[in-house]
């Protein structure tokens, strides 16, 4: 716990535009150093794309429906110290033993028990794969396969970055079997596909997950729904600090007078007078709210915020069937080879309420997601296509009645478009008392996905902390830069904290 006082004390009021994981992660940091917080969510519930809300079942619970499965991988450790504040000994993450990757005809992969040092996991990876043969090993452009051992942020990205990452996988000449069900299922779990992402970004996520992660890629998950675990007591330890937590309430426009900013709302007609400003949202919404504010115009921040888009759309479907699959499933695979379907995930195997209610019913709660949606399927056509591959790999499932469902298909997942990340904007923008969080950014070392909202929400705490001469929050990352790449200085670097 990183508590140093309660809020209030600092003469720092500031405005937390946005209540998914980055805008909690910055009110949380602000709130315990003593700034005076508000925080404002556009939706009835915190969580942004971790949100959890109620919806009454056809047999007659209430559950909380999500939006799709979401890993807490062991070096998150940005993540795992904003979980601390309401569970200090992580009792509420539940460690899964593999992360298999399954494809058709019952080809697997597994990432259980790999070391976690690189070199020494790739090669564990080629030598128990059965997709790697000595004479196909032969044909891999070694020059290229080198730049995931070599990362550097500046070099990595002068060189990639305009490329896709669909023609540098094809640039490895790997197997095919062997890079789909390695690669192909890697670059599909950032919600952008091959075809529209970046190859820097695709090698900086490599970096991150596998070759300059600690851990491993094995993860862990929480024990029950997201509000339950994680959102309403990091609400209550923020009504606790004296942070005011406004749900339902959406900022419409932000001017300036002075030295103030001031934040007008949707459905009020006083503004909220601030010191300064943490812009949380998503794309979407970051466009429209800069698009109507005078205080947030520069012709530089203009351009890097109008570059900003979001990427394909992606889908998640959850079933309650009235019959369990059998014994030995995983509670989350990811797939490969089966049309659009990405990955499967048991909720009865792991989270409290699935569980409780497979019990009742002598069910199971399965969820399918497809990821980065390619083309304009209809819902019924991709419906069709997720099913198709559930019962590919679970055959046991084509038997079962379905006793309700929930269908979501969202598009507000940052793109990182080959080309994009000099213009991608960062937490510092040109005014010093509002700063910039989400997993949007550009951030100076690697991260990703849940783990770069937090860090990005931890930095824009930071900065504004920094206008009353205060500490701010410990930033750790992975390892800034590849095993192989050219030396800079010495000694290389490992962990790093980032004030």
């Amino acid at each position: 716990m990183n508590a140093a006082t309660t809020g209030g004390d600092l003469d720092l009021r500031v405005a937390v535009i946005g209540g998914g994981l980055a805008g909690l992660a910055a009110a949380t940091v602000l709130a315990e150093r003593g700034a005076e917080v508000v925080l404002l969510e556009r939706e009835p519930v915190l969580g942004g794309r971790l949100a959890a809300w109620p919806t009454k079942l056809a047999t007659g619970e209430t559950v909380r429906m999500e939006r799709g499965f979401h890993a807490f991988f062991r070096h998150y450790a940005n993540v795992r110290a904003l979980l601390r504040r309401v569970d200090p000994e992580l009792r509420r993450l539940v460690p899964l033993e593999d992360y298999p990757l399954l494809g058709p005809d019952g080809a697997r992969e597994s990432f259980s028990g790999l070391p976690t040092t690189t070199p020494w996991n790739v090669a564990e990876i080629v030598r128990r794969s059965p997709h790697f043969r000595l004479k196909d090993l032969a044909r891999v452009d070694v020059g290229q396969a080198l730049a995931m051992l070599t990362f550097d942020r500046e070099a990595t990205y002068a060189r990639f970055d305009r490329a896709t990452a669909k023609d540098y996988l094809d640039s490895l000449r790997f197997p095919e079997e062997a890079r789909r069900m390695l690669f192909d299922v890697f670059a599909h779990s950032f919600f952008n596909p091959e075809e529209e992402m970046s190859a820097a970004e695709l090698l900086m996520m490599f970096h991150f997950y596998f070759t300059g992660n600690p851990e491993g890629l094995v993860f862990d998950v929480l024990d029950d729904s997201f509000s339950t675990s994680f959102l309403d007591p990091l609400a209550a330890y923020l009504g606790g600090l004296g942070a005011e937590v406004r749900t339902g309430t959406a900022a419409a426009r932000v001017t300036r007078e002075g030295g103030e900013l001031h934040v007008h709302l949707a459905r009020e007609g006083r503004p909220l007078v601030v010191d300064a400003l943490v812009l949380a949202l998503p794309v979407p919404a970051l466009k429209a709210l800069h698009a109507a504010s005078p205080a947030l115009a520069d012709p530089a921040f203009d351009l890097r915020v109008g570059r900003l888009d979001v990427t394909r759309p992606f889908a998640v479907w959850r079933l309650w069937l009235d019959r369990p699959l059998d014994p030995g499933r995983e509670p989350f695979v990811g797939t490969t080879g089966l049309g659009r379907l990405d990955n499967v995930s048991l909720y009865h195997l792991f989270e409290a309420e699935s569980r409780a209610w497979a019990a009742r019913h002598g069910g199971s709660v399965v969820e399918l997601h497809a990821y980065g949606v390619v083309g304009e399927p209809s819902d019924d056509a991709l419906r069709a296509e997720l099913l198709a591959g559930l019962h590919a790999i679970y055959p046991e499932a084509r038997g079962a009645g379905v006793l309700d469902e929930r269908w979501l298909v969202r598009r507000d997942c940052p793109a990182f478009a080959p080309g994009s990340d000099a213009l991608r904007p960062t937490v510092a923008t040109p005014w010093p008392d509002v700063a910039l969080a989400g997993d949007l950014v550009r951030l100076p070392f690697p991260s990703a996905l849940m783990e770069r909202a937090v860090a990005s929400g931890f930095l824009a705490a930071n900065q504004l902390l920094a206008l009353r001469g205060r500490a701010g929050e410990a930033v750790p990352t992975v390892p800034t830069r590849g095993l192989l790449a050219p030396a800079r200085y010495w000694p290389p670097t490992r962990w790093v904290r980032s004030a």
